[in-house]
Protein backbone atom coordinates (compact mmCIF):
# COMPACT_ATOMS: atom_id res chain seq x y z
CA UNK A 1 0.00 0.00 0.00
CA UNK A 2 1.59 3.59 -1.00
CA UNK A 3 2.62 5.94 2.16
CA UNK A 4 -0.80 8.62 1.66
CA UNK A 5 1.98 11.28 2.62
CA UNK A 6 3.71 11.55 -0.42
CA UNK A 7 2.37 12.57 -3.49
CA UNK A 8 2.03 10.25 -6.25
CA UNK A 9 2.45 11.29 -9.56
CA UNK A 10 -0.74 11.73 -11.18
CA UNK A 11 -1.43 14.06 -8.24
CA UNK A 12 1.75 16.11 -9.27
CA UNK A 13 0.64 16.22 -12.97
CA UNK A 14 -2.95 17.36 -11.55
CA UNK A 15 -1.83 19.96 -9.68
CA UNK A 16 0.30 21.29 -12.64
CA UNK A 17 -2.56 21.27 -14.72
CA UNK A 18 -4.52 23.27 -12.95
CA UNK A 19 -1.53 25.58 -12.14
CA UNK A 20 -1.00 25.80 -16.59
CA UNK A 21 -5.00 25.82 -16.58
CA UNK A 22 -5.28 28.75 -14.77
CA UNK A 23 -2.09 31.23 -15.09
CA UNK A 24 -3.09 32.79 -11.82
CA UNK A 25 -3.94 30.61 -9.85
CA UNK A 26 -2.58 31.66 -6.22
CA UNK A 27 -3.08 29.29 -3.10
CA UNK A 28 -2.00 29.62 0.37
CA UNK A 29 -1.08 25.70 1.94
CA UNK A 30 -4.45 25.41 3.69
CA UNK A 31 -5.91 26.50 0.28
CA UNK A 32 -4.43 23.94 -1.24
CA UNK A 33 -5.51 21.31 1.06
CA UNK A 34 -9.06 22.09 0.56
CA UNK A 35 -8.53 22.29 -2.72
CA UNK A 36 -7.20 18.63 -3.40
CA UNK A 37 -8.13 17.08 -0.33
CA UNK A 38 -5.16 16.57 1.25
CA UNK A 39 -3.71 16.11 4.81
CA UNK A 40 -1.00 18.85 6.05
CA UNK A 41 1.71 16.74 5.40
CA UNK A 42 1.08 15.49 1.50
CA UNK A 43 -0.10 19.08 0.54
CA UNK A 44 3.19 20.74 2.07
CA UNK A 45 5.26 17.81 0.54
CA UNK A 46 3.59 18.46 -2.50
CA UNK A 47 4.33 22.07 -2.67
CA UNK A 48 8.14 21.77 -1.29
CA UNK A 49 8.81 19.21 -4.71
CA UNK A 50 7.12 21.91 -7.02
CA UNK A 51 8.79 24.98 -5.46
CA UNK A 52 11.99 22.80 -6.00
CA UNK A 53 11.93 22.10 -9.81
CA UNK A 54 11.06 26.19 -9.43
CA UNK A 55 7.17 25.28 -11.19
CA UNK A 56 5.88 27.15 -7.78
CA UNK A 57 7.28 30.09 -6.25
CA UNK A 58 6.81 31.15 -2.84
CA UNK A 59 5.15 35.41 -2.14
CA UNK A 60 5.36 37.32 0.40
CA UNK A 61 2.57 36.90 1.85
CA UNK A 62 2.71 33.08 1.86
CA UNK A 63 0.76 31.84 -1.22
CA UNK A 64 2.24 29.40 -3.94
CA UNK A 65 1.98 30.49 -7.72
CA UNK A 66 3.60 30.33 -11.07
CA UNK A 67 7.04 31.97 -10.81
CA UNK A 68 5.91 33.69 -14.41
CA UNK A 69 3.26 35.58 -12.50
CA UNK A 70 4.09 38.51 -11.10
CA UNK A 71 3.27 39.12 -7.39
Amino acid sequence: MPNKSVPGEELLRRVRSEFVEMPGLRLTEPQARRLWGLDQASCSMLIERLVEVRFLTRTRDGAFLRPDVRD
